[in-house]
C-alpha cells in the first residue's frame, strides 16, 4: 500500500532533520540564519521545480549565488550540487514511494555515464573552464530550454505514453547523456543532466511529463550525490588545488531543511497545478536569467563572446527541432 510505502519517506525526513540539527548545535551554527537567509527564501521556490519540473533546485541557485550575490561559479557549482543532494534525493524518495512511472532502461544507461562523467567533470574539466564560460554555459543552456517550451509546450503536455524506441537506443542515448552533461555541464554548473535527459525523452520518445520528469528527478538527485561526494573527496585528498567554495556549509544549512520539503511538495502539487503553467513560468524564469546574466557580465563581455552565445543558442534550438523532427517520424513509423 501506499501509506506503508510512504513510511520510508517520512523515515528519511526524520534521519534528514535529525542530521542537520545536530551539525547545527554541535557547529554553533546559528548565526548563518542571519546572515544567509535570503538563499532560503530562494531555494524555497527553487525546491518546487526542481520538484515539479526537469529542473534542479540549482537553477534557481546558481544565478541567485552567482548574479545577485556575485559568488563565483564555483559557489553556484558546490552549492548547487551539495543542495540538490538533498531536496532531489528527497523528491526521488517520495517518486520511488509512490512508484511513479520511470524510464528506466534509458534512465539506467544515463546513471552509468554520469558515474563516469560527473567526476572526470569536476577532476579535470572544470579547472579548466574560465569562470565568464561557465556563466555563460548556464545562461545559454537554459535559456534553449525556455525558448524550446514557449514553442513547443502545448504539443510537450499533452504527450502521453511514449515511443518504444530499441534497447540500443535507450542505452546509447543515456550514456551519452550521462556522460556529456556529466562532464561538461554538470561539472561547471552543478545542474544540466536533468534537463538533457528530459529533452532526449520528450523530443525523441515523446514521452508522457509524468514519466520524463520524474526520470529526470531521480538523474539529477544521483549525479548531484555523485557530484558532492567527489568534490568533497577532492577537497579532503588535494586541497589546494580543489578547495571546497567559502561559505557552502553556511548556504547549505539555511537552505537544506526547506528543500528537502519543497522538493517532494513539488512532485505532489503538479499533480494538482497544470504542468503547462508551471512550464510556462520556468520558461520565462529561464529567458530572464539569460539576460540578467548578459546585463551582469556586459563588462566582461566583447564582440566576438556576444557572437559566440547568439550562434550557442541559435545551434541548440536548431538541434532540438532536429530531434523533435525525428521523434515525430519515428512515433509515425510505429503508429503506422
Amino acid at each position: 500500500r501506499t501509506s506503508n510505502r510512504v513510511r520510508y519517506f517520512l523515515l528519511w525526513l526524520g534521519l534528514f532533520y535529525t542530521t542537520w540539527l545536530i551539525i547545527l548545535i554541535v557547529g554553533s551554527h546559528f548565526e548563518v540564519f542571519r546572515d544567509h537567509w535570503a538563499i532560503g527564501v530562494a531555494m524555497a521556490l527553487g525546491s518546487y521545480f526542481a520538484g515539479s519540473t526537469p529542473m534542479g533546485g540549482g537553477t534557481v541557485g546558481f544565478p541567485v549565488l552567482v548574479l545577485a550575490f556575485d559568488e563565483p561559479a564555483s559557489m553556484g557549482r558546490d552549492f548547487s550540487l551539495a543542495i540538490q543532494s538533498i531536496g532531489m534525493t528527497s523528491a526521488s524518495i517520495l517518486i520511488f514511494c509512490t512508484r511513479q512511472s520511470l524510464e528506466w532502461r534509458m534512465l539506467r544507461w544515463a546513471l552509468v555515464g554520469a558515474t563516469l562523467g560527473v567526476p572526470l567533470g569536476l577532476m579535470f574539466i572544470a579547472l579548466i573552464v574560465p569562470e565568464l564560460y561557465a556563466k555563460l554555459t548556464f545562461a545559454t543552456l537554459w535559456a534553449s530550454f525556455g525558448m524550446l517550451h514557449f514553442a513547443k509546450v502545448g504539443e510537450i503536455s499533452r504527450m502521453s505514453g511514449l515511443t518504444n524506441m530499441s534497447e540500443r537506443f535507450d542505452a546509447i542515448s543515456g550514456l551519452l547523456v550521462g556522460l556529456f552533461a556529466g562532464a561538461f555541464v554538470v561539472s561547471t554548473t552543478g545542474v544540466g543532466i536533468d534537463m538533457l535527459i528530459y529533452i532526449v525523452l520528450v523530443l525523441m520518445c515523446r514521452a508522457d511529463l509524468r514519466i520524463a520528469i520524474p526520470t529526470s528527478v531521480v538523474l539529477m538527485a544521483y549525479a548531484s550525490v555523485v557530484g558532492i561526494a567527489t568534490q568533497f573527496s577532492l577537497a579532503h585528498l588535494m586541497p589546494e588545488r580543489y578547495a571546497l567554495s567559502p561559505g557552502l556549509l553556511a548556504n547549505w544549512l539555511v537552505a537544506a531543511p526547506i528543500v528537502a520539503l519543497g522538493a517532494p511538495f513539488g512532485v505532489v502539487a503538479c499533480k494538482v497545478i497544470p504542468r503547462k503553467v508551471t512550464l510556462l513560468i520556468v520558461s520565462g524564469l529561464c529567458l530572464v536569467q539569460f539576460a540578467w546574466t548578459l546585463y551582469h557580465e556586459r563588462a566582461s563581455l566583447n564582440a566576438s563572446i556576444v557572437a559566440g552565445v547568439v550562434i550557442a543558442l541559435l545551434l541548440l534550438n536548431l538541434v532540438f527541432m532536429l530531434m523533435y523532427d525525428a521523434g515525430r517520424r519515428m512515433a509515425g513509423t510505429q503508429h503506422g
